[in-house]
């Protein structure tokens, strides 16, 4: 049975949706459960929309392409609105499957901006390189700037987890796959299913990176 080819447009369009849902509840979540500063629901969904949307703005400003698309498509805006939302209601446990979940959503996060990052890179003509570097940024930018205005340094640039080296793997896997094959859609399902799976394995086996002082 042949499978159907897949719209490229709604493909893309449809990793930019699922990426601000996840990267909002994910933000609302952990601001929820921060235990060092008492957020308000302001506090909440304002750092659900940040980390959501912070990667894609510092990509969109950085391309000076215009406007950021999170402000020319309200739909971005409020698709990031709904994601903060669930993560406020469902962030009144702390249960075990609640953490499974932000674990899951966290994974999908990551390798959805990161491919999102280096296609918008690619789309504004630029190289490899820079596509590559733009794809990291997509995908820890809004992270990173949650930890900044949760009032900590970013957890990208600590030991621990190997968060940014996933997305980068994620985004050179994608970028050169795609320049050699022209294949964007099989490129998009390799780099994302190698970021998902060794986000999860590097969770399972407790990977983590080592302080160089």
């Amino acid at each position: 049975m042949l499978v159907p080819p897949i719209n490229t447009t709604s493909f893309f369009s449809f990793i930019d949706v699922a990426g601000v849902l996840a990267g909002a509840m994910s933000g609302a979540l952990t601001a929820r459960r921060n235990r060092d500063y008492h957020f308000d629901f302001v506090g909440v969904l304002g750092l659900g929309l940040i980390t959501a949307l912070g990667g894609g703005i510092t990509r969109d400003v950085l391309l000076q392409h215009g406007p950021p698309l999170a402000f020319t498509d309200v739909r971005y805006l409020v698709i990031a609105f709904i994601g903060a939302v669930l993560g406020l209601v469902s962030g009144s446990t702390s249960g075990r499957r609640l953490d499974q979940l932000l674990v899951v959503i966290d994974a999908m996060a990551l390798g959805f901006f990161a491919v999102a990052g280096s296609t918008r890179a690619e789309a504004a003509g630029l190289a490899l390189l820079p596509s590559i570097l733009l794809g990291i940024v997509t995908a820890v930018g809004g992270g990173a700037l949650g930890d900044v205005f949760s009032g900590r340094s970013p957890k990208v640039f600590e030991r621990g987890e190997p968060y940014a080296l996933v997305a980068a793997i994620v985004s050179i896997l994608f970028t050169v796959c795609d320049h050699y094959s022209g294949n964007a859609r099989w490129s998009t399902l390799i780099a994302m299913a190698a970021g998902f799976t060794i986000r999860m394995l590097a969770l399972r086996f407790q990977w983590r990176t080592k302080a160089v002082r």
